[in-house]
Formats: structure tokens, C-alpha cells, sequence
């Protein structure tokens, strides 16, 4: 009996070695499957870092674009108050020439009245003048004759 111990410890042997081989496949195997699965795992973050840098440059990119448009906004904002207080400013300008012109026209209007009513006195001054000098000679005409008579 003692082979058969001896066989039995040789397959005893052999069975441990068999099964040792076969674990240290498995390790391989569960290695290469951790491995494979941190590389999956890293390429994921990898992909996901990508897709967030990417989404802040588009972000970045609107933010600038919507500063750029704000400030375009600002710009004619101020374009168009400067436009409106140009024309404004010549409107005054126009309307003060035109009160100037109508208050000279008017003064020239005001002294051509008092030149004519100024002349108009001195005729009528002149008309009386004449009628009283009229009526002076018509009386001593009148007179003249009333102590002929």
C-alpha cells in the first residue's frame, strides 16, 4: 500500500498543481480583466473631462459672443443719442436763426411803422399848418372885406 499512498500524494500533487495553474490562469485572467476595465474606466473620464472642456469652451465662446453684442448694443445706443442730439442741436440752431431773422424783421417792421406814423404826423402837422394858415387869410379876407362893406 505504501505506492498507493505514493500515487496518491503524486495525484494529490498533481491535482493541487493542476488546480494552482489553473488559479494562476484566473488571476491572469481577473488581471487582465481589471486592467481592461481601469483602462474602460479611464478612457470614460478621459471622454467625459473632454466633453466638459469642450462644453466650457462653447460656453465661454457664447459668454464672448453676448459680451460682444452687448457692447455692439452699447455702441449704437450711443451712436443714436449722439445722431439725435446732432439733430436736435442743429433744429436749435436752425429755429434761433429764424426767431433772429423774424425779430429783425419784426424791428425793421416796428421802425418802417414809426417812419410812417412819424411822417404821417408831420403831414398832418404840415395839412394843419396850411389849413390854419388858410383860415388865417380867409379871415383876414373876411376881415378885409367886412370893413369894406
Amino acid at each position: 500500500m505504501p505506492e498507493l499512498a505514493d500515487i496518491s500524494s503524486e495525484e494529490s500533487l498533481a491535482l493541487a498543481q493542476g488546480e494552482l495553474r489553473d488559479m494562476q490562469r484566473s488571476v491572469v485572467a481577473l488581471r487582465g480583466e481589471l486592467e481592461l476595465a481601469h483602462i474602460r474606466r479611464e478612457e470614460e473620464v478621459q471622454s467625459a473631462i473632454s466633453a466638459c472642456q469642450d462644453e466650457i469652451q462653447q460656453l465661454k465662446a457664447t459668454a464672448a459672443s453676448l459680451r460682444d453684442a452687448l457692447e455692439q448694443a452699447r455702441i449704437d445706443r450711443e451712436t443714436e443719442v449722439q445722431a439725435a442730439h446732432a439733430a436736435s442741436a442743429g433744429e436749435i440752431a436752425q429755429l434761433k436763426a429764424a426767431v433772429g431773422a423774424l425779430r429783425e424783421r419784426l424791428e425793421l417792421a416796428r421802425l418802417e411803422r414809426d417812419n410812417a406814423l412819424q411822417a404821417e404826423r408831420r403831414g398832418s402837422q404840415e395839412e394843419i399848418a396850411q389849413l390854419q394858415a388858410t383860415i388865417a387869410a380867409m379871415r383876414a379876407e373876411m376881415e378885409k372885406q367886412a370893413g369894406r362893406a
